[in-house]
């Protein structure tokens, strides 16, 4: 991966460098403050109430700053069902909310709600987890000196990225569909597969629309730098077997996106390949097994 669209940017003007060097990670200070809110995750059960966090203006200013960023980078850029859904995302303008501020109102449209998680999930959990409408979510922000980029998944990302997904019930069908196919396999082998294609859809997706690739993925949603490097990623047609093969980073641009003919046509991929999806798949469709599949890079443990 030593592609620069593979690398994380570091200071607001956009020098990308290893994960490291974000001030997410060296700033000592904004480590302990995220690691304390973090920590209200540590035993928490998938659909208990999520702990009220008291956020500082700060927070709440850089909640205020993405948004606003957000609106100008997603013009043009991305599904039109996605901006639609956009609309409609019961997230405030004006400061962070908490779970149950989002999570109710979709509950209400979808039946979703967010779960407490403290950082990356283990595949078996975060996945099957969606097929009985939870989504795990974070409650720390990014850093205020990078509002516009983070490396790791944060409260904005999730309310705001996986919240427009979750407040439509196109979208919120296609995680229970990944849930359920998650729900159904226990090794390891099976679940990277799930996830893999997850990534590369719900997370990253491209779909063409009116002559021209745009974003629906929720990591793309949320991150005005990837929004505003789209043109620069290496986007590919749909291919399930590079997919399962192709290594992939957390922390950084993504260098290789992978573009389906529409949202119609998502929807019938990820139903064809999750709805029998099971311990034999794998080897049903003739793809690599967990050894033989490229890495995939997370952010480092503190």
């Amino acid at each position: 991966m030593t592609d620069v669209m593979a690398q994380t940017p570091v200071t607001p003007d956009g020098r990308l460098g290893r994960a490291e060097e974000h001030p997410g990670h060296a700033d000592r200070a904004y480590v302990r403050r995220r690691d304390r809110i973090a920590a209200l995750a540590t035993g928490h059960r998938v659909g208990a109430p999520s702990p009220l966090v008291e956020y500082t203006e700060e927070e709440h200013a850089t909640w205020r700053t993405v948004l606003a960023a957000l609106a100008d980078a997603q013009r043009g850029r991305v599904c039109e069902a996605v901006a639609e859904a956009r609309k409609r995302t019961p997230v405030p303008e004006g400061h962070v909310p908490q779970h149950a501020e989002v999570g109710d109102r979709l509950h209400e449209l979808t039946g979703f709600r967010f779960t407490l998680a403290g950082g990356i999930v283990p595949n078996a959990r975060f996945l099957g987890s969606m097929a009985d409408g939870y989504f795990h979510a974070v409650q720390y922000v990014r850093h205020p000196a990078m509002p516009l980029y983070t490396f790791e998944p944060d409260v904005l990302h999730d309310m705001l990225g996986h919240g427009t997904h979750l407040c439509d019930p196109w979208f919120a069908e296609l995680y229970r569909t990944v849930g359920r196919a998650a729900a159904r396999v226990t090794s390891d082998d099976a679940l990277d597969l799930i996830s893999r294609v997850y990534w590369y859809t719900l997370e990253y997706g491209v779909a063409h629309e009116g002559g021209r690739p745009k974003a629906y993925g929720a990591a793309l949603l949320s991150s005005y730098g990837e929004l505003r490097r789209f043109d620069r990623a290496d986007i590919r047609a749909w291919d399930l077997a590079d997919i399962a093969s192709r290594p992939y980073q957390v922390a950084g641009y993504q260098p290789v996106l992978y573009a389906v003919e529409s949202l119609d046509r998502l929807a019938e991929t990820l139903h064809g390949f999750l709805d029998d999806f099971d311990e034999s798949t794998r080897d049903r469709l003739g793809l690599p097994p967990l050894e033989r599949r490229g890495f995939m890079g997370r952010p480092a443990p503190r």
